[in-house]
Parts: structure tokens; sequence; C-alpha cells
């Protein structure tokens, strides 16, 4: 399964970005616990598309779910990444947390740079399964 999404440099598409992605994942029967550290992620990439992904006025959500795995692109045409933190900023600042998040939840992440044109955000997790929602759904196939 593959769509794509462009979107508003605005905060108001993040929640249509975790309703596709979610509804999808969900119907495929890929667990709670998976399904929220993904939105976690990509919530977190998508924040920083919306913050950091200017002059541009859109932002593109790409995601492929198979062979056991979901692959989201977030691609901005911002002024691009800097550098990746190593560490948590310190517990008052504000901002800083999103890519060490990012990085926690998600089995791999990598950013493909052009200063000055944009970044590309690249989540990959590996996804685990709801047995009794995979059972149900294959009970209902063969009873059609």
């Amino acid at each position: 399964m593959e769509f794509s999404l462009a979107l508003p440099r605005q905060a108001v598409g993040i929640p249509m970005v975790r309703r596709a992605l979610g509804d999808s994942l969900c119907s495929l029967g890929v667990t709670e616990e998976c399904i929220s550290d993904i939105l976690l992620a990509v919530t977190e990439a998508c924040a920083n598309a919306v913050r950091h992904g200017g002059p541009a006025n859109r932002y593109e959500v790409e995601t492929s779910v198979g062979e056991g795995r979901c692959d989201v692109r977030i691609i901005d045409r911002g002024q691009g990444l800097v550098r990746v933190p190593e560490q948590y900023p310190p517990s008052d600042a504000e901002n800083g947390r999103g890519l060490l998040i990012m990085q926690a939840v998600v089995d791999e992440i990598s950013f493909d740079i052009a200063p000055g044109r944009g970044t590309v955000v690249h989540l990959r997790k590996r996804l685990d399964w709801d047995d009794d929602v995979l059972f149900s759904r294959d009970r209902v196939l063969a009873a059609v």
C-alpha cells in the first residue's frame, strides 16, 4: 500500500496525516502500540516541516507499507537541517526534542539534507501485528 499527501505548511494538516496513516495501519491489523510509535514520529517530523519548511507553502508525506514494515518520508523545501542533536536539550528548553523522540520510537531514521533546498526525513519501522484483528479478518474473508 502506498499513498502520498501534499499539505499546506500549517499545523492543521498534521491531524490529516495522522488520521490517514493511523486508519490505514489499523485496517491492516497493526498493533495499537506500533501505530502510536509511528504516529508520534510522523507528527514530530511534520511539525518540523511546518515550522522549518519555508519558504515553500507546503510539504509532502509519502508512505509505503509492505514487507512487514512502514516507510514514511516527510519532505520539505526549507533551509535544511544543520545537524542532528546528540542529546536531549536541558529540561527548561522549549524545543529540540523532536528528532531524538523520533529516533526513540522507530527502527531507522535518516535525513537527506540539501542546505537551502530542503530536508527529507525517512522513518522506517517494523510492523507488529495484532493477532486478534488478523484472525477476525481472516475468518470474515473465509466466510465470504
